[in-house]
């Protein structure tokens, strides 16, 4: 994206809310991570991606609702605290999964798509999160965190071989993700 281009966009499409933000920092942002507030994970498990895909949906469904939401403690005195909640399976199909995560405080709505891939070694899978707020451009790891959360609660990310492959560039704020408020 040329320089002219990124002025073009920050001038026309974000919103009065954002016109305080200075334009080198924003042009910083942009240049960094994705141009809107998403995540690509790229993981490899040692397991069929039948099992793979079983277990997400599992976890999908284990999570859905507000009943698991955390609420404030001691050790986390503001919101969000957790967001192993409020999971929603939108659709199981051949070789995808398509679901929503809405964050626990705001109930702002991310879409999430896998695909899987038996590779002959196992099952390579290609995840992706993904704000419906147009105007989003950070999200301090949360796509990240909607993708990952979902492996861990599986218990998948701990199993051997498992590979994960992602970075700033394709990961909004990867670098400053916390998965266990986020």
């Amino acid at each position: 994206m040329k320089v002219f281009e990124i002025f073009v966009f920050l001038g026309s499409c974000l919103p009065a809310a954002y016109s305080n933000i200075p334009v080198v920092e924003t042009i910083q942002h942009v240049l960094r991570y994705p141009i809107h507030a998403s995540c690509r994970i790229v993981w490899d498990f040692n397991q069929p991606c039948s099992n793979v895909k079983q277990r997400i949906v599992r976890q999908i469904d284990a999570w859905k609702g507000d009943r698991l939401c955390p609420t404030t403690s001691p050790s986390c005195p503001k919101l969000p605290c957790g967001q192993n909640c409020l999971y929603d399976l939108v659709s199981v199909e051949g070789s995808s999964i398509k679901a929503t995560h809405k964050t626990p405080v705001a109930r702002y709505i991310d879409d999430i798509d896998f695909s899987f891939e038996d590779d002959g070694r196992g099952c390579n899978v290609k995840a992706f999160s993904t704000s419906r707020i147009w105007y989003a451009l950070m999200d301090l790891g949360t796509n990240y965190c909607n993708l990952r959360n979902l492996i861990d609660g599986t218990g998948l990310s701990r199993s051997s071989g498992f590979v994960e492959n992602t970075r700033n560039k394709v990961c909004t704020q990867y670098d400053q993700r916390n998965c266990e408020r986020f």
